[in-house]
């Protein structure tokens, strides 16, 4: 679904515009039939021999996706990564009117980094996670990027503060209670993965 509302995002969708299942599939690298069975699983979209009107499809998929409103994030270890992805953020929030995810809330426990801004967020220490995340209006998404010995006792922080989804990009497998969504993503075993390809 992401990939379906990220392909419409970038297309020009005035004037009516219907998008066709062959024409998305190719767009996305997979089947007609594959797009019709992802799309049929929230609703009736399309109509046979026609396609998609391209604007209702791209709204209907932002509500599924939760992106018609605005996603408040907060990151949690403001090395390397977690300042591209900080930058990369409040860049395209800022430019983009209709990206939704707006970074709220930046964590570190290193005494260096505290008090410092990227921008104009301030880096708060860690600790103050659940009353900074009450603070600025509460906290949608936490974004992990701390080392991976760090990264439990971090998560147990975001858990008690109430966030209920987390991105982690630490290399580890972490405990989450059921209720909390988690969602790994490790940089190093996608590049594993594509060089295994190579010749």
């Amino acid at each position: 679904m992401a990939i379906y509302l990220r392909i419409l995002s970038g297309l020009d969708l005035e004037n009516s515009r219907y998008i066709s299942s062959q024409e998305l599939g190719e767009r996305a690298g997979v089947s007609p039939a594959q797009v019709r069975k992802d799309l049929a699983m929230f609703g009736q979209f399309g109509k046979p021999g026609v396609g998609y009107h391209g604007k209702t499809l791209k709204a209907e998929l932002k509500r599924i996706l939760k992106a018609d409103r605005v996603i408040r994030i907060c990151i949690i270890g403001i090395g390397e990564l977690g300042r591209a992805i900080t930058r990369y953020n409040l860049k395209r929030f800022a430019t983009e009117k209709e990206y939704p995810f707006k970074v709220v809330a930046l964590f570190d426990s290193d005494p260096a980094k505290i008090g410092t801004k990227i921008e104009a967020l301030e880096i708060r220490p860690v600790n103050e996670l659940s009353q900074t995340a009450q603070a600025c209006g509460g906290v949608d998404v936490a974004i992990i990027t701390v080392p991976a010995e760090a990264a439990q006792e971090v998560l147990d922080l975001v858990v008690a503060a109430g966030i209920k989804a987390v991105l982690n990009y630490a290399p580890i497998k972490l405990k989450v209670p059921e209720h909390v969504k988690l969602h790994s993503a490790d940089v190093s075993l996608d590049l594993h993965q594509v060089a295994y390809h190579l010749e």
